[in-house]
């Protein structure tokens, strides 16, 4: 048990990789949504919901990418958040509901 705590306290705390960690938790999250709505829909079904946790997780990825100088992840996740902008003003014009 000492082992487990020394090596805690041994690690160098990066609050911009907590929040990287924080944002991927968040996009995680939009799976947990969409399956549990599907399980009570008894069909797959892709809630309102889905698209604001996507684009919450996306936008703490952006900027942690931008903090961190991560082109790749930069560039992915402002794709990324156009296309789930774009969703909820598809799923707007179109009057969907949950």
């Amino acid at each position: 048990m000492n082992y487990i705590s020394n090596y805690l306290e041994s690690i160098n705390y990066d609050w911009w990789l907590i929040i990287g960690f924080l944002g991927q938790f968040i996009f995680f999250l939009r799976f947990v949504v969409q399956w549990w709505y599907s399980e009570k829909a008894k069909q797959s079904v892709i809630p309102v919901y889905f698209w604001y946790l996507s684009i919450i997780g996306a936008l703490i990825i952006f900027v942690y990418a931008i903090v961190r100088k991560d082109p790749v992840f930069f560039i992915g996740q402002l794709l990324a958040i156009i296309i789930y902008v774009r969703n909820l003003q598809l799923r707007k014009k179109s009057n969907l509901h949950e």
